[in-house]
């Protein structure tokens, strides 16, 4: 009894996160003193945090 797998079963949900000034959040990554580095920017006002919900 062949079922499916269960990677397959699961969902891919994407989540956007908006800054309080209104602009959309997007993550980069850096990189930077020879390591990778994920941050995120808003694409209005230009900031930058560690993570998306350090902005609230």
């Amino acid at each position: 009894m062949a079922g499916a797998s269960k990677n397959s079963r699961t969902t891919v949900a994407t989540h956007k996160f908006f800054c309080s000034c209104g602009g959309e959040i997007q993550m980069k990554t850096m990189f930077e003193n020879g390591k990778l580095k994920n941050i995120a920017e808003c694409t209005k006002c230009k900031r930058t945090e560690r993570r998306p919900k350090d902005f609230k």
